[in-house]
Formats: structure tokens, C-alpha cells, sequence
């Protein structure tokens, strides 16, 4: 898992990082700025004005990260803490209920988030979050209070959070993986393992690969920049640039003769 150098501090344990609590005063605009950048890449594929302007006013994913990603800039800042962070988290609590999403503006989060669509998005301020993470509408990161598990998830870079799904405890989300709908998770997921069911099961090590789009570059320290591995485009962008389908050959095949009455 990566994530901001400036930021968070990270330690490896086994062959997961934990991330230490981050650093808000050691925290600069610019590096806010990237985060931003980042989270707009993966809605608009571009970080253009435009694009900001657009996704801020009609996409309630993306505004919430912004204003979230800003709190948690201005928290940390002891000239600003007091005069810009009461109203910015007041209208931070205002989405939070009209769209349905709560995520603190304290939660450890990597580049790249990105929030399909909005409604019943819970997620504990102590859970971690990698890289290029999307999580869909109902997904819920909860704490377990009691048991080996207790504690927050911690999710890898590349992870997918289908529609209604729970992960619950102190459990490790590996990179590339991916929750069906509606499970509920209570145990450690594997690099490029799909679960689901309740509780989940391991049923694929497909992983990911299809569901993240517009990938970024996990340590975004010195400056957003696109994933290093080119980004596959979208299966609709594909067939409008005319290229053939999955299921289908290059060649358009022969007409079928039509039979004479």
C-alpha cells in the first residue's frame, strides 16, 4: 500500500503497512492539491478546470472527497484551524447527510479515491485506505470492538467495494481485490482474490482488473501524475473508437443468406 510520503508515516509489518496518524501539521496545499488531483483524474480521466468544475457541482462522490480532503488539510494548519475548518466542516456534516456519505476528514487515505455514486457510505475514521480505491454506493468499513479482529479494516491499492457490501474488524483488504455485493467480510482477502457471500468467500483470483479505471500513481508526494501502466480505456469508449468487442472478431463476419419462400 502506498501513500502520501509527507503525510503518513508507514511502517511494514509482515507483508502489510500500517500506517501511523498522520502528520496534519507537516501537511502542505500543494500535496492537498495532488490528492485532489488525483480523485478528479479517476471520475474525468483528465484534471482539467472543466472537469473540476463539473464533477464538484454534479457528481456528490467527488465533492464530498474535496471538501473532506480539505478539512483534514486545515485541521492540521494552526493559522487556519480556527477561522476556515468550523464553516468547511459544517459543510462537510451538510453532505454527509444529504448524499448519504460519511467518511472523516481524519480517515488515512491514499490518491485516487473515487465514490460510485452516493447513499449508505460508512466508513470508520481508523480504517485505511490505499490507492485507486472505489467504493460503491452502501459499502460500509466497520470497527469490531471485541475479538482477535478488533479494530478497522485495511484496504490495499486497486480495491473494489461492490454495492451493499460490509467489511468489518481489524482485517486486510490485499491489493487488486475485490468484495461482491452484499458480503459481509470477517476475515483477510488475498492480492487479486474476489470474495462474496455471508460471510464472504474467496470464489476468484481474478481480482479487480475491469472495475478500476483511470489509474494514478500511488505516491502522488511530488505531484499527481497518471499510473506509470497505461489505463485501459472504458468498454463504451472502446466501441466508439471502433474497436471490436470481446465476444466478436476483427472481421465483421459473412451475412447470413436469407432463405426463399
Amino acid at each position: 500500500m502506498h501513500f502520501l510520503r509527507c503525510s503518513v508515516e508507514t511502517k511494514r509489518i509482515g507483508n502489510v503497512r500500517q500506517a501511523m496518524q498522520p502528520e496534519y501539521k507537516g501537511r502542505r496545499f500543494r500535496q492537498v492539491r495532488s490528492l485532489i488531483q488525483s480523485d478528479l483524474y479517476r471520475y474525468a480521466g483528465n484534471v482539467r478546470f472543466g472537469s473540476f468544475m463539473r464533477h464538484y457541482l454534479f457528481t456528490p462522490g467527488f465533492k464530498y472527497s474535496v471538501v473532506m480532503r480539505l478539512c483534514g488539510y486545515l485541521k492540521g494548519r494552526r493559522a487556519l484551524k480556527w477561522a476556515l475548518y468550523p464553516p468547511l466542516k459544517l459543510l462537510l456534516l451538510r453532505y454527509r447527510y444529504k448524499y448519504g456519505i460519511a467518511i472523516p476528514e481524519y480517515t488515512r487515505i491514499g490518491p485516487g479515491l473515487f465514490i460510485n455514486r452516493f447513499g449508505g457510505v460508512m466508513v470508520n475514521g481508523d480504517a485505511i485506505i490505499g490507492a485507486n480505491c472505489n467504493i460503491t454506493h452502501g459499502a460500509m468499513l466497520g470497527q469490531l470492538n471485541r475479538g482477535p479482529n478488533a479494530g478497522s479494516p485495511v484496504l490495499g491499492d486497486d480495491v473494489f467495494l461492490a454495492a451493499g457490501c460490509k467489511v468489518i474488524g481489524h482485517i486486510r483488504i490485499g491489493d487488486r481485490a475485490a468484495v461482491g455485493a452484499n458480503a459481509v467480510v470477517t476475515k483477510d482477502v488475498p492480492e487479486n482474490g474476489v470474495v462474496g457471500g455471508i460471510p464472504a468467500k474467496l470464489i476468484s483470483t481474478k481480482g479487480s482488473e475491469g472495475y478500476i479505471n483511470n489509474r494514478v500513481a500511488p505516491d502522488c508526494a511530488d505531484g499527481f501524475r497518471p499510473h506509470p501502466i497505461r489505463n485501459s480505456a472504458p468498454r463504451s469508449e472502446r466501441y466508439r473508437q471502433g474497436e471490436p468487442s470481446d465476444h466478436s472478431s476483427a472481421e465483421s463476419p459473412a451475412p447470413r443468406p436469407r432463405s426463399r419462400a
